[in-house]
């Protein structure tokens, strides 16, 4: 029912609309031919309170503030429901504002991603997409002082408290709160440096599959949080933790994994993954309680064990894959990261993706032959082992994705592992197959064409002391691997 107070204008906008509202607990959505009016109900809970004709207005502007910029022509306007000395309501009529709705294009059912996903459709590149679209919005969003370490100890005592009311299980909820605050003293430090560094930022806030529609052919996000700074004012990868939890929980390991690495090869955030276990596991049990809420016991309980799961720690190891152009190693890293270390899986450190970031392009555009000259190249296998020792040391997974045909660029991988298990693996596939892959090759970070292959077969660098694996067939190297390290597939 629409609050008494809106009557009149639930009906006009139905009457637009030709069909009742979508709601939910603080807005009714009406969705009509071509355009879309969302109204904030004259509601009052415990996180928001929308009773007053200038709160509506405020969080209707700023929801349009937030968005507009990461979604073109998606959000088009906020404008008023306005009433007539007779009566008569309209949409930016002359009299009075008696309500404000904002205005949006509409977007095909079928095109919200947790739609997509639902029927399977998430392929690689749209997980990629995706990542894009979420680095993209965090490096626009406007850097903010906050003690995130204190901010999250107050999400994680009201989780704990929601929890409870919601009915979970006091030695879960007992459990739960005892593994966060562990990670939270553990952490707490590093988090404030991470605010030092800017990664504290005005964020989405509400990042999930839900949350991202296709939009003019590509992903992205829109619905950010707007009736309130403090809950969206966090770590940008906490905000990311969201989806990554979503795509783990409805799509699978390989999913929040892709877009984890893709957004890492993009912003080069590599100390992030540390904190991943204290950031799924918040946002997994903020899910298992709102589901527990609505009475949902089958998903609440998943959540729930997902929120226990994402504390428990996995051996961290480091295993670098080498090969020349076109052996698969990409293909068999991307395989064999998700079932490596803690959630979602490896960190890939791929040599192709770094140098474009240090070349400031996207992966898939081409760089300069300048870009590959040996300073250059130097750069990148120096970032390669660098990350790779603060990942591992920070408890997670790597899979560092390289030719590694330098002796030096080998010795100084297995350096960085430290006291983490280390293997170094060269994929061995025939010349001729090299060729063909090389040749086929299409939308790919990899700048190597059948000239720079050729080269590299001439220096005859082979496995040495690494494992040679078959990589003629990526998805059984992808399985060799996997079993030399005893990791689940």
């Amino acid at each position: 029912m629409a609050p008494e107070s809106q009557a009149a204008t639930f009906a006009l906008l139905q009457r637009l609309a030709g069909a009742p509202p979508v709601r939910t607990h603080i807005s009714a959505v009406f969705i009509g031919a071509d355009t879309v009016w969302k109204l904030r109900r004259a509601v009052r809970l415990a996180y928001v309170d929308f009773t007053t004709l200038a709160e509506r207005e405020r969080t209707a502007r700023r929801e349009l503030e937030l968005n507009a910029a990461h979604a073109p022509g998606l959000y088009r306007d906020v404008v008023a429901v306005t009433r007539a000395a007779d009566g008569t309501l309209a949409l930016g009529g002359a009299g009075e504002a008696i309500d404000w709705v904002v205005r949006m294009a509409r977007v095909p059912a079928g095109d919200f991603l947790d739609v997509v996903a639902a029927r399977g459709g998430l392929d690689p590149g749209l997980l990629d997409g995706m990542a894009d679209a979420v680095a993209a919005l965090h490096a626009g969003n406007p850097v903010l002082a906050r003690d995130q370490a204190a901010a999250l100890r107050d999400v994680a005592r009201g989780n704990a408290l929601a929890a409870r009311q919601a009915g979970l299980a006091e030695a879960d909820v007992a459990g739960w709160s005892d593994g966060m605050a562990a990670l939270l003293d553990r952490h707490a430090d590093a988090l404030r440096a991470r605010g030092d560094a800017g990664f504290v930022r005005r964020c989405h806030g509400d990042l999930h599959l839900g949350n991202m529609c296709l939009w003019r052919g590509a992903p992205v996000a829109f619905d950010a949080l707007e009736f309130d700074e403090d809950l969206a004012t966090v770590d940008v990868g906490y905000d990311l933790a969201f989806l990554l939890m979503d795509l783990d929980a409805r799509v699978g390991r390989g999913a929040a994994n892709r877009v984890m690495n893709r957004y890492l090869a993009r912003t080069g955030d590599w100390a992030l993954v540390a904190f991943l276990p204290l950031f799924l596991s918040m946002r997994a049990m903020v899910r298992a309680h709102v589901e527990a809420a609505r009475g949902r016991a089958a998903d609440s309980g998943g959540y729930l064990t997902r929120a226990l799961d994402y504390m428990r720690p996995a051996p961290a190891c480091v295993v670098a894959i080498g090969g020349l152009p076109g052996a698969g190693k990409s293909t068999v890293a991307r395989a064999v990261a998700p079932g490596l270390g803690v959630a979602p899986g490896a960190v890939i450190l791929r040599s192709d993706e770094i140098r474009k970031r240090q070349g400031g392009v996207a992966p898939e555009q081409k760089l300069a032959q300048s870009a590959y000259a040996p300073d250059a190249s130097a750069a990148v296998f120096a970032e390669i082992a660098r990350a790779a020792g603060a990942i591992a040391a920070g408890g997670h997974a790597v899979v560092a994705d390289a030719t590694f045909m330098d002796p030096g660029h080998r010795a100084a991988i297995a350096a960085a592992a430290g006291g983490v298990p280390f293997r170094g693996v060269w994929l061995e596939v025939e010349m001729a197959e090299l060729e063909r892959r090389v040749a086929a090759r299409a939308g790919d970070a990899s700048d190597a064409d059948l000239a720079v292959l050729r080269r590299a077969a001439r220096a005859g660098a082979g496995a040495g002391d690494w494992l040679a694996v078959d990589g003629t067939d990526t998805a059984a190297a992808a399985a060799a691997i996997t079993a030399t390290l005893a990791i689940r597939p």
